[in-house]
């Protein structure tokens, strides 16, 4: 598709600077152009998308002592375009409508959400406790969830503060995230105040620091979200054929555009690498990817197991879910339809999916040096989808698997590869792989 030129590697002064501005569709005069040098406006939160470090995550040392407390308060009415169904008046966040739920949630309540920006510690930090200024009448309630981001750009899950007040992340990390998400059957509840606290706990950090070397892969139940129309829990419009799934917990909920969290669902025709973007089916706090011991709940199931499959299956929790419906089928995730058609399913069926987040890079990735500086990282395999991350200069990346996306040219270089990148949440294109293969050798299909 292309053929790398002998010494282009080399060009990562002014004209690798220009190397996603000059993007052209093959065939086409001119893509979108897009800033290289100067990272452009994401349409989620833009603080957390800011250029990921090179560097290694800092590790706190086991025995270390606790790192010093580093305090920040939180912006109520800055939270740029990841806003659900909530507004910012009178001093107060609150629900916008009381009438609007997620499309694969239950619609008893208003629902409200919003992520905020990523604060920079400065260091590297494990533990986040919150104060919380809310007024919270009966029958409704907040809940704050936090993330970090590790100093190769790669986030952790989302972690539910406590009742105490706080939340462990899974690693260390030097960069925290809020996300607050409101219930009201009347726009009643007001968040006036959020202020964070972020230090290190050494014997969290020591036991939960390293992520396994592959991904987590399992064969689970898929159904076909649908729903045309409706609004998923990150706040997308569900279109016709789109392409995402729900998973039944919010913790790996990917802000609305971005692939932060992302599987790949191979079904009996294809895989297909899609971003998380709603929270179902059946339940919402069903991370059942994770271990027993970081497990959010139904901490008595097999790593693998959804809890709808083990009710369906066996009578687990008296063949009920979360909210007391009777199960009836065995489902531990929703397709949208694109995604549905695309693996090959034309009813419900059994997929496997790999949960592409839970990586810590080595087994099932190859790494690959980069070249050019301020190079995007996109949500999908094309030049206008949104750009989750941004590579500074030259640096080594590691590649999952790649697709046959949108065909790109830059500087006479015509390519339609794209590599995904876990670490990040996103895809590269090929053309800044700094290999003469125009297809990178030894990394699958996703």
């Amino acid at each position: 598709m292309r053929t790398r030129r002998t010494g282009l590697r080399k060009r990562v002064g002014a004209v690798a600077a220009l190397a996603v501005a000059a993007l052209t569709t093959a065939g086409a005069s001119q893509a979108t152009a897009e800033q290289a040098t100067a990272r452009p406006a994401p349409a989620t939160i833009a603080p957390a998308q800011a250029a990921p470090a090179t560097t290694a995550p800092a590790k706190a040392a086991p025995g270390a002592s606790t790192s010093a407390p580093v305090s920040w308060t939180v912006a109520l009415g800055h939270g740029g375009s990841s806003a659900v169904n909530v507004r910012y008046a009178a001093g107060a966040l609150q629900v916008r409508s009381a009438g609007f739920s997620p499309a694969g949630e239950r619609p008893d309540q208003g629902y409200g959400s919003q992520v905020y920006p990523a604060h920079a510690v400065g260091h590297p930090v494990n533990r986040v406790r919150v104060a919380l200024t809310a007024t919270t009448p009966a029958s409704t309630r907040v809940t704050v969830d936090v993330r970090g981001r590790d100093g190769s750009g790669a986030w952790t899950e989302w972690r539910a503060v406590n009742a105490a007040g706080s939340a462990v992340l899974p690693r260390v990390v030097d960069a925290v995230q809020a996300r607050v998400d409101l219930w009201s059957h009347a726009a009643a509840v007001r968040v006036r105040g959020l202020r964070l606290t972020a230090d290190t706990t050494p014997v969290a950090a020591a036991a939960g620091a390293v992520r396994p070397a592959a991904a987590e892969s399992y064969q689970v139940y898929a159904t076909r979200e649908g729903l045309v129309g409706g609004t998923t829990a990150n706040g997308h419009v569900i279109q016709t054929n789109d392409h995402f799934v729900a998973l039944p917990s919010d913790r790996a909920l990917s802000p609305n555009g971005s692939s932060a969290y992302s599987v790949t669902v191979c079904g009996p025709a294809r895989c297909e690498t899609a971003p998380v973007w709603d929270v179902g089916p059946w339940n919402t706090t069903d991370d059942y990817w994770n271990p027993a011991g970081t497990r959010q709940s139904w901490t008595g199931l097999a790593q693998g197991m959804p809890e709808a499959e083990a009710a369906y299956q066996s009578g687990y929790n008296g063949g009920q879910d979360q909210f007391g419906r009777s199960v009836s089928n065995p489902a531990g995730i929703d397709l949208a339809d694109g995604t549905f058609y695309n693996v090959g399913l034309n009813d419900n069926g059994w997929v496997t999916v790999t949960y592409n987040w839970t990586s810590g890079g080595g087994a099932g990735t190859t790494n690959f040096p980069t070249w050019g500086t301020g190079v995007n990282i996109h949500g999908q395999a094309n030049s206008t989808s949104g750009v989750v991350a941004v590579l500074a200069g030259p640096t080594t990346v590691a590649v999952q698997c790649q697709v046959h996306g949108q065909s790109i040219t830059y500087d006479g270089i015509t390519n339609d590869g794209w590599s995904y990148l876990p670490a990040y949440g996103g895809y590269i294109s090929n053309i800044f792989i700094n290999v003469p293969q125009a297809w990178l050798p030894g990394v699958p299909t996703c």
